[in-house]
This record gives C-alpha cells, sequence and structure tokens, in this order.
C-alpha cells in the first residue's frame, strides 16, 4: 500500500497542471479553492505572536487575536480560479488542523524577484524564492527554492541538494514529508532535502511540536505569489516506523534479537517471554534481560509498545549486577506518557533521575513506537518517532532525584538491557550499531 501511495504521489508532480484538482488517492484537499474553509490568519513574526507566546495566553486571547488576523488574511488574500493569491501583506494562511507525520503535495508560483516560503508545524521555513534574482545572491538564491532556510550551522538541508526550480512564472510542486523533527522536501519530482533535521525558530534546542499548522508565507515586494492543489495524507504510525527505520539503519546496524528466543541475551531470561516476535517482560515480573556483549559508544534502534501505565527501561551500559538505574550508566526510561504522579526525570526517555526528556511524543497506547538512542561518551540522545527528546551529558550532572547518587553514571562501557517493572511491556526490531 505505502509503495503504491508513494507512485501516486510522485505521479502528481507530473499530472499537476490544472487549477482545482481531484487530490491524489489516500490525500485530502487543504484547500477547496473557492473560499478559506480550513484556515485562519496568524500574524505569526509580530511581536508576542509565536507558539511560544500564544501558548502563555489564555482561550479567549488567543481566539482574539486569531480573529483579527484572519480578517487580515481575508483583506490581502484573493481567490481566483482556484488558485490562493497574495501580493506580499497580511497574515499568513495558516491550517485549522494540526499535523504531524504527514506528506504534502502544494503547488506554488512566483514572480520574479518573489521571495516566499512553506511553514511545516509553524516552522520557517522551506524557502520560495527567485533563484536569477541578482539581490539575493548573497543568501544563496542561485542554489534554488526548497531548502530548510532558517537552519543554522551545524543543521542539514538549509541549501537545497540541487537546483530544481522552473522559471519564474510556471508551476512548481512541493512534494514535503514530516517524520517528527525531520522534514524531507521533493520539488517538481527532484529530491532537495532528505530526511534532515529542522531547527525549531521559535523555541531553541527545543524539539518541533509533535503536531502543528502548516503555514503559507507572505513575504513583501508586494508581487504575487500564488497556491493551488494543496492536498495532504496523514501518514499512519506504522508507516512512519517504517520510513524512519530505514532512514536511521544502515548495513552497520546488527541485529541483537532474532525474534525467536533469547540467544545472545543473559539476566532474567525467565522473566520474559517472545510474543508475535516481540521480547515481552511477563506481568507482574521484571528484572535485567542483557546482552551478552558488551558495548562502549553505540546506538541502537528499536520498537517499543507499552499498555495503560506500562512501565521499564533500557540499560545503558549495565555491568550485569544491581539496579541498572544507579549500577549501570543510567535507566532511560520506557514508560506510559500519560503516567500520573512523576517527576520530569522519570518521564519516558529521560535517564532516570538525572535528566529530563520532553513529554508529548509517544503515539497512543498500545501502538508501536520507533526509537534511536545514540550514546558517546558521556552524553545520550534521545530521538522518539523521530523528534529529539534528550540531548544531555551526564557528566555534568551533579544534582540526583531524591539525592539518590548514581555511582555509575560514569562507566565507559557496559551491556544493554530491558529494566522490567512487572508490565507487558514490548520490544522488537533491535538493533545496535557500535561506534567504537
Amino acid at each position: 500500500m505505502f509503495r503504491r501511495l508513494l507512485s501516486l504521489s510522485v505521479l502528481a508532480v507530473v499530472a499537476a497542471t490544472a487549477p482545482a484538482a481531484d487530490p491524489p488517492a489516500g490525500f485530502t484537499s487543504l484547500f477547496n479553492g473557492k473560499d478559506f474553509t480550513g484556515w485562519y490568519g496568524w500574524k505569526i513574526h509580530d511581536k508576542g505572536a509565536s507558539p511560544v507566546d500564544l501558548a502563555k495566553l489564555t482561550p479567549e486571547e488567543k481566539a482574539a487575536k486569531i480573529a483579527a488576523w484572519t480578517e487580515d488574511m481575508k483583506a490581502n488574500f484573493t481567490i481566483e480560479n482556484g488558485e490562493l493569491i497574495n501580493r506580499g501583506k497580511g497574515a499568513y494562511p495558516t491550517t485549522a488542523k494540526d499535523y504531524g507525520d504527514a506528506e504534502f503535495l502544494i503547488e506554488w508560483k512566483i514572480s520574479k524577484t518573489c521571495d516566499s516560503g512553506v511553514y511545516p508545524k509553524t516552522q520557517p521555513q522551506i524557502q520560495v524564492w527567485d533563484p536569477t534574482d541578482p539581490r539575493q545572491i548573497k543568501n544563496g538564491n542561485e542554489k534554488g527554492s526548497g531548502g530548510l532556510w532558517n537552519n543554522p550551522a551545524g543543521f542539514g538541508g538549509k541549501d537545497p541538494l540541487v537546483k530544481a526550480d522552473k522559471p519564474c512564472g510556471e508551476w512548481n510542486q512541493f512534494r514535503i514529508i514530516t517524520l517528527g523533527d525531520y522534514v524531507t522536501v521533493y520539488l517538481n519530482g527532484t529530491l532537495v532535502v532528505d530526511h534532515q533535521r529542522m531547527n525549531n525558530y521559535y523555541d531553541k534546542g527545543q524539539p518541533l511540536a509533535a503536531k502543528a499548522p502548516l503555514l503559507l508565507q507572505t513575504h513583501a515586494p508586494e508581487l504575487p505569489v500564488h497556491w493551488r492543489n494543496l492536498f495532504v495524507r496523514e501518514i499512519p504510525a506504522a508507516e512512519a516506523n517504517a520510513m524512519l527505520a530505514k532512514k536511521h539503519t544502515s548495513s552497520e546496524f546488527a541485529p541483537v534479537f532474532n525474534g525467536k528466543d533469547f540467544t545472545g541475551w543473559a539476566g532474567a531470561v525467565e522473566n520474559y517471554d517472545v510474543v508475535d516476535g516481540a521480547i515481552m517482560c511477563k506481568p507482574k515480573k521484571g528484572g535485567a534481560l542483557f546482552t551478552k556483549d558488551v558495548y562502549s559508544d553505540f546506538v541502537v534502534n528499536l520498537e517499543f509498545k507499552v499498555p495503560a501505565n506500562g512501565n521499564n527501561g533500557l540499560g545503558i551500559r549495565y555491568p550485569g549486577t544491581g539496579d541498572g538505574a544507579y549500577s549501570g550508566m543510567c535507566e532511560l526510561q520506557v514508560l506510559d506518557d500519560h503516567y500520573k504522579g512523576i517527576k520530569p526525570e522519570q518521564a519516558h526517555g529521560s535517564a532516570y533521575g538525572m535528566a529530563a526528556a520532553k513529554r508529548g511524543y509517544h503515539r497512543p497506547v498500545g501502538e508501536w513506537n520507533f526509537q534511536t538512542v545514540t550514546v558517546k561518551g558521556p552524553t545520550i540522545v534521545v530521538e522518539l518517532n523521530g523528534s529529539r527528546i534528550l540531548d544531555t551529558d551526564l557528566s555534568k550532572i551533579t544534582k540526583f532525584m531524591a539525592d539518590s547518587p548514581h555511582p555509575g553514571k560514569d562507566r565507559t562501557e557496559g551491556h544493554f538491557a530491558f529494566l522490567g517493572h512487572n508490565d507487558p511491556v514490548a520490544f522488537r526490531n533491535v538493533t545496535i550499531k557500535k561506534l567504537k
């Protein structure tokens, strides 16, 4: 099914020649070509109007701002022949619905010297501009549209891989895929950004929102930008996991669980079962199930699924004895994101008792999640479903939850473990790449 939809998406690039086209199979329309149904206005760059600022307002205050911005949008945009047209002024058109893992098809046409963009998850921006404008050479416009323009140094994707723009005055099409913090962009059927993390412009250093609206940028000078044939396909969890696994797993990753038995594992084997190709902790059982192999620096990819209030953990550099949260480098929590009454350092993805991970990136209880953990020296990075929820250096941790010391925190090697806590949490597709 995924391959069929993907082919239709690519064909849509070639076939999209008429305004107000029907959406390809699996997609729905964002814009009906007639009115602003499904959209509101947002002056996102006004003082006090960023996503961080809006989150601080009362619902009444936020509604009043949006109402005023929407009127401003309607005063500055026109709809003609199924096209949404702007001349550089007004609030940005914003989808009324929030989107997480999604695939967008967006057609646009600009005049010479225009500068515009698309904001996935409210973030600036996937660049749209005239690559022949001599005034923008200092900004790299000759490289073409589609780059993640506001990504800083050290982030990939700022510049497109290749120039794929059609001449100004002709229609172009973006195919944009968002998976957690990652964005992929095709321009006119050509890959220009390949699965790169997008910088959180408004809340530096934080992951992007799990779900947020898509915006169409307006930009001076007063030259027309045309939009049409705006479609979206929300990507199901299983497909998103498969896409992330494909991007984040290479031939350097070795399976450490064969899906059949506990060959290569030691510890509390009797407290775990193999169920449908997954390691599952037995109810009311637990303990450390760990690899016989020892790892220093490594990357582990895995899928996990938790029941309601499910609790488990990943033992990092576990010595083979003792409580992995303390005797090992750390326990990375595996926990139902809706678990009540916990401290920040106990949330899913946290280095238990030491460093708190961001919450709100779990899939619903009972669905599989994809997670990548990178361990280098004293540093740990956790990405959950493509969103970076933890980036910490344990060598800098000096305060511990409940003042309980973590004597294993500075360990440089050890086993990889599952640290069960009486709940039937499941793990599958566990692969590890050694970094040294």
